[in-house]
């Protein structure tokens, strides 16, 4: 991810391991750290919600709650306010410094969202929409991506409107969050809550049949829903249509199956319920960047 060069024209030092550049404006605040030299157990909290994102560079965090982990670039972290960040960066230099970015969002700007949510987007099953309350962990799609980048800009931007400009991204950004973690829980639960959830019943019926043919309008029956309704449900619900669900939850059985060396390409995408490789193909490079053969050979050569 690219920073806007005032970053880093305007940034200040604060200590020998680490720059800060922030800025700040009604409904949030933006700090990009750079950090220049190894440390351990570096802590970091913020009094309201925190969207954390990396740039460059890795991190090992330690939080509540949760095994340590690696913070590569390309994701996010959703820590509740007054999350204390315990942090290491085991890579950090002077030549190749580690830069992320942190993004407080006010209390008052989400819940107004979210309001707004419940409002014209009621859930099916009644339940409401909620911020997080523990610390979500993902890696930015193409829209969360281009969010940030925008937020970057915006918030470096000398214009009179730029706060008006970064409430309307903060909104869609908070939605697909929701969202996001909407389709994570789903996924990671389908069989918990099959029994009395209608989508969470479809996902679960998605993933046993990923190597079938699978179609919205049989999907949308065994939600007893109409074609139309349970598109919309799903899509505002999950932020993705039903399609690109099925597509990714496919890659997603393909990138463990290309883990094997002796397994053939061919074989893969058939099992992954693709019907010919140039759709796989194509699936693939776009979610991953890199083709399926370039994927299994590169993991094997680093395995």
């Amino acid at each position: 991810m690219q920073l806007p060069e005032k970053f880093f024209r305007e940034r200040k030092l604060e200590h020998l391991v680490e720059n800060q550049t922030s800025y700040t404006l009604n409904n949030a605040s933006m700090h990009v750290f750079e950090t220049h030299l190894q440390a351990e157990k570096v802590l970091l909290q913020f009094d309201q919600p925190v969207l954390a994102s990396m740039l460059i560079g890795k991190k090992v965090m330690h939080l509540r709650d949760k095994k340590s982990f690696n913070f590569l670039p390309g994701e996010s972290l959703i820590l509740p306010s007054n999350e204390v960040m315990c942090i290491d960066f085991p890579e950090a230099n002077e030549d190749n410094p580690t830069r992320c970015l942190a993004m407080a969002i006010s209390d008052e700007k989400i819940n107004k969202v979210i309001n707004l949510m419940n409002e014209v987007m009621p859930k099916h099953d009644g339940s409401e929409w909620a911020l997080i309350d523990y610390n979500y962990h993902f890696t930015n799609d193409a829209s969360i991506y281009g969010i940030i980048q925008r937020l970057l800009y915006l918030f470096t931007e000398d214009h009179p409107s730029k706060d008006f400009f970064v409430d309307n991204m903060l909104q869609e950004l908070i939605i697909r969050i929701l969202q996001g973690n909407s389709r994570e829980t789903y996924v990671q639960n389908a069989s918990k809550y099959s029994s009395t959830n209608r989508l969470a019943y479809v996902i679960e019926y998605i993933s046993q049949h990923l190597h079938e043919p699978l179609c919205v309008s049989d999907l949308s029956k065994k939600a007893c829903m109409s074609e139309s309704h349970f598109h919309k449900t799903f899509k505002e619900e999950l932020g993705v249509t039903p399609i690109d669900f099925i597509n990714s939850e496919r890659i997603k059985m393909a990138i463990d199956l290309l883990k094997d060396p002796n397994r053939k390409i061919k074989e893969i995408y058939m099992e992954c319920g693709f019907e010919n490789r140039s759709y796989f193909n194509r699936l693939f490079k776009r979610k991953i960047h890199v083709s399926p053969g370039e994927y299994q050979s590169k993991f094997v050569k680093h395995s």
